[in-house]
């Protein structure tokens, strides 16, 4: 559907012109009271079926746009959930493959190196801790932009 400048739609223009029209013909109608009333019938008629096409069209091109912005908004959460789960994996068998060697060394040195090692992994596991805090952060973000996203699509839909 085509829009002019000021937002309005070609289709209505059209609708209207055809009103102004048949009111026109009506005015200067040699026709009797009767013929004119039948005629305007069938014109209402013609007008209410296009306007129930227009209507249905633009349903269902808003419904899909509803659904296709929703399963893309789903699939880049899913997919961004994956590799925030692929990389904090990561990070924890580092970390634990870290902390093994480490404990092997630790039994081969002397309490002070104990005890140096285990405040290293304490600093780690901190670590991991704000990772995953960093990443529970973007998860919620993300939900927060994807709903954003369907409530924008849904606030279209019901706009149309």
């Amino acid at each position: 559907m085509g829009h002019d400048r000021n937002g309005g739609s070609i289709v209505g223009a059209f609708l209207l012109g055809g009103v102004i029209g048949a009111v026109l013909g009506l005015l200067f109608s040699p026709r009797s009271g009767r013929e004119n009333r039948e005629m305007i019938a069938d014109a209402a008629q013609r007008y209410m079926e296009e306007g129930k096409e227009v209507y249905e069209t633009g349903r269902t091109r808003v419904s899909e746009v509803y659904e296709t912005g929703r399963d893309a908004a789903s699939e880049k959460a899913e997919e961004l959930r994956h590799k925030i789960d692929a990389a904090r994996d990561r990070l924890k068998e580092q970390v634990e493959h870290t902390s093994e060697s480490a404990r092997e060394k630790v039994s081969e040195f002397v309490p002070t190196a104990k005890d140096k090692v285990v405040q290293a992994s304490e600093g780690a596991k901190k670590g991991i801790d704000t990772a995953q805090g960093m990443a529970s952060g973007a998860l919620d973000s993300l939900g927060e932009k994807a709903k954003k996203s369907v409530e924008a699509v849904e606030e279209a839909a019901t706009e149309s």
